[in-house]
């Protein structure tokens, strides 16, 4: 019987006994499938789409266009550049997008660009280069994701982020897990209708404490080599900031104007809803941290979800503001099934990572129902079988 793609992520998910999808290589899947086979089976900005369908390895990336935009690394941006809706005068061609993507040359950028990570990125050849640069010469670059402890387990939403992790470590860059103890105290309030109910300190030491679990599965942590990960907590420098002082130092690079134009903050408007002045602190609290794991760990990469990209805008351009450093960030598409639905969602509920939120059973039901359409991309995302395998299918 011919080895099917659903038997493929069946597999994958069957192989996980801890609720956590790790990447296998391509001869534990091969061999796990044929077992499994007899059942039934400034920075210039580029905005890159995808679609499931498989082509040649040098154009993977241009399924679809959408209209990018471009800003130069010593320009403060506007509000219609920090939005995926940008105008077209600040955009550049799109042969020089098609230039800059396909001439990539880190092996980080071209594992995005190839399996589907890379959604939006400032300064793209920049980064390419400091990246590349690094690598000939046997360094590292510090990149940090952030992850607001909301809840006591991470949901399968959040393996895209942690696979770009175990990526970025894979190609010899040290990755920083920014646990959000202290923003959780604040609740960002990107996507959501209403304000988060706010948490104790022993709820959000709780939470802390239960997602840092998953993140052993994927990443190497230690001080040992260049690019051993690290684990810390935003909470160890915000609560310790005076209101004032910080409002001195940082408030005069934030206006009120840009960050009105917001998606989060224009969405909440728009439906009336209220908006706390806690919520709209969040992003200058977000901003902050790149500028701080910048100084403590010489962070230069920002990654994350699409939803923030007006935030990880802000934390590059207040570290060009006030420490003259350049800064980057990357983002990646929000996923969604084929029929529409959020990444990680069922109807009962949260599809979670941590064995003790969700049974075994019903983790691997979820991979085994996935939609055909969604298949090869997801082989893509959240397994490590080469590209070529997966192209074959």
């Amino acid at each position: 019987m011919n080895l099917t793609m659903a038997t493929y992520l069946t597999v994958l998910a069957s192989a996980s006994l801890t609720n956590c999808c790790l990447a296998f290589t391509r001869s534990t899947i091969l061999a796990a499938a044929r077992r499994a086979s007899a059942a039934p089976p400034p920075f210039t900005s580029i905005t890159i789409p995808r679609s499931a369908t498989t082509q040649p390895r040098n154009q993977r990336w241009t399924n679809t266009k959408r209209k990018p935009f471009a800003l130069s690394s010593t320009e403060t941006p506007t509000n219609d550049e920090i939005t995926e809706s940008s105008s077209s005068s600040a955009a550049t061609t799109t042969e020089d997008e098609d230039e800059a993507l396909a001439n990539l040359q880190s092996p980080f950028l071209q594992t995005m660009r190839d399996r589907g990570f890379l959604f939006q990125c400032t300064n793209l050849s920049e980064l390419d280069a400091l990246l590349n640069d690094a690598a000939s010469k046997n360094e590292s670059i510090s990149a940090y994701l952030g992850f607001d402890a909301t809840a006591d387990s991470l949901h399968v939403g959040s393996l895209l982020q942690i696979m770009i992790l175990r990526h970025l470590q894979q190609c010899g860059h040290r990755p920083i897990v920014l646990v959000g103890g202290g923003t959780s105290k604040v609740g960002d309030p990107t996507g959501k209708d209403e304000s988060r109910i706010l948490l104790t300190d022993e709820v959000i030491k709780k939470n802390t404490d239960g997602i840092s679990k998953a993140f052993q599965k994927f990443l190497t942590f230690g001080d040992s080599n260049p690019n051993d990960a690290i684990m810390v907590n935003n909470d160890d420098w915000l609560s310790g900031l005076k209101y004032l002082q910080f409002l001195r130092d940082y408030g005069t690079h934030f206006t009120i104007n840009r960050m009105l134009s917001f998606e989060s903050v224009k969405q909440r408007l728009s439906r009336e809803a209220p908006f706390s002045f806690l919520e709209f602190n969040y992003m200058i609290l977000q901003a902050y941290d790149f500028l701080e794991l910048n100084r403590r760990y010489n962070a230069k990469l920002q990654l994350g979800g699409s939803d923030q990209w007006g935030n990880m805008i802000s934390g590059v351009e207040l570290g060009r503001r006030v420490d003259g450093v350049q800064l980057y960030a990357l983002t990646a598409p929000l996923i969604t099934t084929s029929d529409g639905k959020k990444m990680g969602k069922t109807a009962g509920g949260a599809v979670w990572l941590n064995a003790d939120k969700l049974s075994e059973y019903d983790y691997w039901q979820f991979w085994r129902n996935t939609s055909d359409d969604d298949v090869i991309r997801f082989l893509k995302l959240f397994t490590e079988l080469p590209l070529e395998e997966i192209e074959r299918m």
